[in-house]
């Protein structure tokens, strides 16, 4: 393992997922004491601003790594049984013998069988995974509705299983991190989020990081463009958006800097015990919203290249932006990238999505992060 930076390298790399036609992106790249931080292309496609490495950026589902350390945090308090089934705190959103059967273990590493509500709460997502199928209207017409976190997992709960509970693989639903949320508050006596804002973010020092409250992003930060796989031309910004359709599964607001020092503290064992951690680094096979089937712990999952050390994190995408955090097991190199377009795959006419220069690009800029 190489254990310098290459600053020439990496600048390249981030020009070259711009010049592929990524609108704008940013990166923290850290090895020990070395910091790299980039930023190529435009914050807003009609004025020019140029996108800057220390913005604030809605990062999607890394939201659920700091949701599981809080749930861990519990079980480390004696309030919640990692083993324990769900139904034994929320009898009432997951009844009968699911209820019985799921355990909060389960919710966490995606094998609880529960489906995604997504497609029920968004009308023009309903023949989700078939995305030909599929259209961007209903993003519109939610941009400020404010969504019942219990009413979305009613949806998750009554749509069909996608499998047994503690069957592999598990299958990636959002249903599982709001029941999370809602698990943190039946035992914390707290919102999840003001549960999550006081032993994570302000516990670890993350003066830029938050789950808002609001539509808007404070402070300096992109526009979030959506292309829907090419059926959103050119691309909306979808900057200004209630979170309530996610929450604890996906809300967060935070910067590069933020998300390396926080995965940094995580797997040094200061935000949950070393037995906690180690219980987040335990993997399954779950299939992922895109269809892959990837290794998933406890909110985690891990990247390795060959010949090289393991690297944990979590990737997140909400409309329109879209975000990467991981850090390598002995905490020493760290990379948290940052864009501001999702879904930039066009469909082919088997309703596949095609490749498009930017995934080379992005692979590319990560392999230089992680082991250039």
């Amino acid at each position: 393992m190489r254990n310098s930076l290459d600053p020439a390298a990496l600048d390249a790399a981030i020009e070259n997922v711009h010049r592929a036609g990524m609108p704008g992106l940013f990166a923290e790249v850290r090895d020990s004491d070395q910091v790299w931080r980039g930023a190529a292309g435009v914050a807003d496609v009609a004025t020019g601003r140029p996108v800057t490495a220390d913005m604030r950026h809605r990062v999607g589902s890394i939201t659920k790594t700091f949701t599981a350390a809080a749930v861990l945090q519990q079980v480390e308090a004696g309030q919640i049984g990692l083993d324990t089934p769900i139904g034994r705190y929320l009898p009432k959103l997951v009844p009968g013998e699911r209820g019985d059967t799921i355990t909060v273990r389960m919710l966490i590493n995606h094998t609880s069988g529960l489906a995604e509500y997504l497609p029920h709460a968004y009308p023009s997502l309903k023949a989700f995974p078939a995305l030909a199928d599929t259209g961007p209207q209903s993003l519109d017409d939610h941009r400020f509705t404010r969504f019942d976190a219990t009413e979305l997992i009613e949806m998750g709960v009554n749509a069909p299983a996608v499998g047994a509970p503690g069957g592999t693989p598990g299958v990636y639903s959002n249903t599982n991190y709001l029941l999370l949320g809602q698990l943190l508050e039946q035992v914390t006596g707290t919102t999840a989020e003001q549960y999550i804002t006081r032993n994570i973010i302000e516990r670890a020092g993350l003066r830029d990081t938050e789950l808002p409250a609001g539509p808007y992003v404070d402070e300096p930060h992109s526009q979030l463009y959506e292309a829907w796989f090419g059926m959103i031309d050119p691309p909306r910004d979808y900057s200004v958006y209630d979170m309530s359709w996610v929450r604890s599964a996906a809300s967060l607001i935070s910067t590069v800097a933020d998300l390396n020092r926080f995965y940094g503290m995580l797997l040094a064992g200061e935000i949950v015990r070393p037995s906690s951690l180690a219980q987040m680094q335990r993997t399954g096979p779950v299939i992922s919203q895109e269809g892959k089937t990837i290794d998933y712990g406890l909110g985690l999952h891990p990247m390795e290249g060959p010949g090289q050390g393991t690297f944990w994190g979590h990737g997140g995408t909400v409309w329109g932006g879209g975000a990467l955090a991981m850090t390598r097991a002995d905490g020493k190199r760290q990379m948290a990238v940052a864009v501001n377009l999702q879904r930039w795959n066009r469909l082919d006419s088997s309703g596949k999505p095609q490749p498009h220069p930017i995934d080379d690009a992005l692979a590319t800029l990560y392999r230089v992060a992680m082991y250039g």
